[in-house]
Parts: structure tokens; sequence; C-alpha cells
């Protein structure tokens, strides 16, 4: 049910309506992004709950904002 236009937001079908399904895709366009972690430097940061962050090269586990590592 994914298409071009709607990307990942197709799973809610006609359900919530288009700015709140805009907005969701912006943020998990951003949050399935490959993450720098603030420690090593790599790109092997992962969520492992809202807010919190595990980097797989250096075994870091900290606090960040619930959908990315630093808050804006």
């Amino acid at each position: 049910m994914k298409t071009k236009k709607v990307g990942t937001t197709g799973r809610f079908g006609p359900r919530y309506g288009t700015k709140t399904k805009k907005i969701v895709r912006k943020i998990e366009g951003r949050m399935k992004k490959e993450k720098v972690c603030p420690y090593c430097e790599r790109l092997a940061l992962k969520r492992v709950a809202a807010g919190v962050w595990y980097c797989k090269k250096c075994k870091t586990k900290f606090a960040g904002a619930a959908y990315f590592p630093k808050s804006d």
C-alpha cells in the first residue's frame, strides 16, 4: 500500500489527515537515518527506547531527545 507519494505513511490509509501524515513522514525520515555517536564519531548509533541511545562501536549508552540523539 506504500507509494512514492505517501512513503511510509501509506500504512495509515485515509486516516489522520494529510498534515499529520506529512509531519510523521518527515520525523520518520530523519529518525531512520544513520546517526553519528557524539563520543566516538562513528555511524553506529541506535535508539533503544524513547530518549535512550546506544552506540554499537564504543558501547556507550546515553540519554538524548526522543526521536534524535540531540534536540535542535
